[in-house]
């Protein structure tokens, strides 16, 4: 049974504690014993209140205990938690000692405090990236991604991102089965991709019409077919001049530009975290050929996919 430790200090944020325990707690839910102990660790002990206000009971450092993973929440007090020398110390001790140190969100100031994550490549929480750059300029943060592995640390983004974080360790431990089981019983999507963006061309978006929404989703949910405009207005229950007029006024841009971006989105994901041929990924997101994607990933991203997949391999 793998021993995970969890470190929370005074208001830290719930979410990021609770969200990847409760991955690790469900993996074991159908087996005849568990995968992982999971324990709450804070420099004292006894009870530590959350941004909420919602108190968890907690057991002290201890530097005889060894854990496989340990897991740092973010939250409001995570300044503090980063200047504590118990806390610095403790981190230190059972990197040498464990396989796996990990931060959720914010949780990355106090791991790069520790030195760890010097001269490495980080992600937190797309807020807090440029603060958590100038306070540690010898690491590198990225923050357009949902976490990042470099070796035995782990970093990831904001909140929800601690589940992905979660699935991905649990992946790593009992393959990729177990995780997508995990996922299902949790309700989430098997797992968001490390090398996926914190952002979406969606979000980016956000339409106040209800139909254009609906528009903008099937054309997610079908980036292979042709996608006319045609097509879209019937998703939107519209007429062509009034999809046209309102798609306009709503977003700003042409139908066309923007299924470009989202077809650009989502091969990204596949290119960056994938083993596809260019040719498969270019059908699957609906491009014609690979030149035409190519063409479309330089005018939007600045490069071509050839070279993020490179990027990405050696991160």
């Amino acid at each position: 049974m793998r021993q995970l430790g969890f470190i929370i200090f005074p208001d830290f944020n719930l979410l990021d504690f609770a969200g990847p325990l409760t991955a690790f707690d469900t993996v074991s839910r159908d087996l005849p014993s568990p995968l992982y102990q999971c324990h709450a660790l804070s420099v004292d002990g006894g009870l530590v209140k959350s941004t909420p206000g919602i108190e968890v009971m907690s057991e002290p450092l201890d530097n005889q205990r060894h854990f496989d993973t340990l897991v740092i929440a973010g939250g409001r007090g995570v300044m503090a938690a980063m200047n504590n020398a118990q806390i610095q110390d403790f981190l230190r001790h059972q990197y040498r000692l464990g396989r796996r140190v990990t931060s959720v969100c914010s949780g990355a100031f106090i791991l790069a405090a520790t030195g760890l994550l010097d001269d490495k490549r980080v992600t937190t929480h797309w807020s807090k990236a440029q603060r958590l750059q100038r306070c540690f300029p010898a690491i590198r943060v990225d923050q357009d991604k949902i976490f990042i592995q470099q070796g035995r640390l782990w970093t990831s983004a904001g909140i929800s991102a601690g589940i992905d974080l979660a699935l991905a360790l649990i992946e790593q431990d009992e393959g990729r089965e177990v995780a997508a089981s995990t996922a299902r019983q949790l309700v989430v999507y098997q797992r968001r991709a490390g090398g996926q963006s914190q952002f979406s061309v969606l979000q980016a978006l956000d339409p106040s019409s209800d139909r254009i929404r609906m528009a903008l989703s099937y054309a997610r949910e079908h980036l292979a077919a042709p996608l006319s405009v045609g097509d879209l207005a019937d998703a939107a229950c519209l007429s062509l001049r009034q999809f046209g007029r309102l798609f306009r006024s709503e977003t700003g841009q042409t139908p066309a530009k923007i299924i470009e971006q989202l077809r650009v989105e989502a091969a990204r994901e596949r290119i960056e975290c994938g083993h596809e041929t260019l040719e498969v990924v270019a059908r699957q997101v609906g491009f014609v050929d690979p030149e035409r994607m190519r063409r479309a990933f330089i005018r939007l991203t600045g490069q071509p996919p050839q070279g993020l997949r490179r990027l990405a391999q050696r991160g």
